[in-house]
């Protein structure tokens, strides 16, 4: 149900970034797509998952240095900010202070849910964590897809 893909054209389009340095994509296929907004699959994804889940994301997020808001702020999922926003698809964004920008799309499709990031690293540090924390990126996005594909 859940697989790794190359990243779309399509949803490299949504991305705010020029020139990602990294981009992965991962797909559930699921005929529950059509049922939320990409927001409310942001929300189901990240704001739904397990409290222990959400807990080992936000351990990750804070060892990037990623510079989140509240997680009470409506305007927010889980912090990230909700940069763009159309019923199909939510474009995440969130900097870091070790100088990475980070953007995750989440995009329902017709028959599937596309989980997409996008990294830029504007420095030689932000390249070498990067590089320590993506094994670790790839098995939690597909963890949380497999999650909600359980549900």
């Amino acid at each position: 149900m859940v697989r790794q893909v190359a990243v779309p054209s399509t949803a490299r389009a949504r991305s705010t970034l020029a020139r990602p340095h990294y981009e992965d994509a991962f797909v559930l296929d699921t005929g529950a797509a059509q049922e939320r907004t990409g927001e409310e699959w942001a929300r189901a994804l990240l704001e739904d998952a397990p409290a222990g889940m959400q807990r080992s994301l936000r351990r990750g997020w804070r060892a990037l240095g990623l510079m989140l808001g509240s997680t009470r702020d409506e305007r927010r999922v889980l912090g990230w900010e909700v940069r763009r926003r159309a019923p199909e698809f939510a474009l995440l964004a969130a900097d870091s202070w070790l100088g990475m920008v980070g953007g995750v799309l989440i995009e329902r499709r017709p028959r599937a849910v596309l989980v997409a990031t996008f990294i830029q690293m504007r420095n030689p540090l932000a390249r070498l964590v990067w590089a320590g924390v993506s094994p670790g990126h790839r098995q939690a996005v597909r963890a949380l897809l497999e999650w909600a594909a359980a549900r």
